[in-house]
């Protein structure tokens, strides 16, 4: 049962603390495109390695989704969370440590393995302390700390570099962990977050969350949208704006900065203002299905050339913003003690999207050119694929009329 009137003085110990936990993850998620250069001169990585990198950070990470939905359900979000972030912290130690590209991969695994719950904790906890209507703005409140990551690993960490070094920034990060671990520690839990039942039954509920149409309603957007944003954000939208905007690499930075501001705008506009829009009538689904069909139309207009990159690729991000609503509107249709499990087995789905467009669209690239295309034709004809794959997608979600319905196991 959520407690509608919970004190000020819990929000404040719960929200900060699970929000410090991801703003580190997305931190640690985009440093080493700060630390590039360190990296190649010091230890003589080169781009296949700091790609070798990424992708044991990645591995980590995506692995571990499910099995962690159910220790989250199991055992509760503080007690997994905690435990995590000093895997991470550990890991910090072994990449700050390390001599050649084995051992930084061994840090990056252990660090993507470690920041794993730092979103999908956030979620169950929530779920457990509040109310339905208010896990848009919390959620949106966990996004904006995680985008404040990602904009404090640029300027600020390449400022200390000279002082700290690499290795120190890691160190330090180390210790944040290990500090937003013990934060965790002091979080009251809830009595029901752990759960009773045998591993077996948490398994057998994680087949009927795979098994359920309400998941799969929402699953093809997360992994051809969702997972297919995160594909351009972290690899394609600089080659693209550089290829086929014929941009150079700063105004490209430029474009991907401003993009990422207009993200982070997003996650506050639903943060400050969904439950606003839900009391004059526009609730959380009609949020969503906007957000998405801004999402599709914004890459049609990309596509075409319709507008200036700088001014539709920021569309593009506050789009995307939109797009985490659909966490707290799909658990809510599952049994609250199947939430870490239900978020878990989506995001599972956005990040093998993400693996798949991110390796898909080379490829493909790589055939189109080979064909005899020019290398904005592929790039065009790669990303008109992709477009036609989300547009079905965000068309198969709003095929149901009625109203999300909560499942029963």
């Amino acid at each position: 049962m959520h407690d509608m009137t919970l004190p000020a003085a819990i929000w404040l110990r719960i929200v900060p603390a699970y929000a410090m936990g991801y703003f580190l993850s997305y931190g640690l998620r985009s440093i080493n495109a700060v630390i590039a250069p360190e990296l190649t001169q010091e230890l003589g990585v080169t781009a296949n390695g700091l790609g070798l990198l990424t992708s044991a950070y990645f591995l980590g990470f995506g692995l571990f989704q499910l099995p962690l939905g159910v220790l989250l359900d199991h055992y509760g979000p503080r007690r997994v969370e905690s435990v995590l972030l000093l895997v991470a912290a550990i890991g910090c130690g072994v990449f700050a440590a390390g001599q050649d590209l084995p051992t930084l991969a061994l840090g990056r695994a252990l660090i993507g393995l470690g920041v794993s719950a730092c979103l999908m904790a956030s979620f169950k906890a929530f779920s457990q302390w509040f109310p339905i209507e208010r896990m848009p703005s919390l959620t949106a409140t966990i996004m904006v700390a995680g985008g404040l990551g990602a904009l404090t690993v640029s300027t600020p960490v390449e400022m200390v570099l000279p002082y700290l070094g690499w290795r120190g920034v890691f160190v330090v990060v180390a210790l944040l962990l290990m500090l937003s671990a013990g934060f965790l520690m002091l979080v009251p839990d809830k009595t029901e977050s752990a759960s009773s039942v045998s591993l077996a039954e948490q398994l057998r509920a994680l087949r009927f969350v795979y098994g359920h149409r309400v998941f799969w309603r929402f699953a093809p957007q997360a992994s051809l949208s969702v997972g297919g944003f995160m594909a351009l954000q972290g690899l394609w939208a600089v080659p693209w704006l550089m290829t086929v905007s014929h941009m150079n690499r700063t105004e490209a930075a430029a474009v991907l900065f401003n993009m990422a501001l207009a993200m982070l705008a997003g996650f506050f506009f639903v943060a400050l203002c969904s439950t606003w829009l839900m009391r004059i009538g526009i609730g959380s689904m009609t949020l969503l299905r906007a957000g998405m069909g801004i999402f599709v139309l914004a890459h049609l207009v990309v596509l075409l050339d319709l507008m200036a990159p700088a001014w539709i690729w920021p569309v593009l991000g506050f789009a995307f913003s939109l797009s985490n609503i659909a966490y707290p509107l799909l658990t809510a249709a599952f049994p609250v003690e199947l939430a870490g499990r239900v978020n878990t087995a989506l995001n599972l789905l956005a990040f093998v999207g993400a693996f798949v467009m991110q390796w898909g669209i080379g490829a493909m690239v790589d055939l189109l050119s080979a064909s005899g295309l020019a290398a904005d034709q592929a790039f065009r004809a790669t990303l008109a694929g992709l477009l036609v794959l989300q547009a079905l997608a965000y068309v198969w979600f709003l095929l149901p009329t009625k109203p999300v319905a909560r499942a029963s196991a």
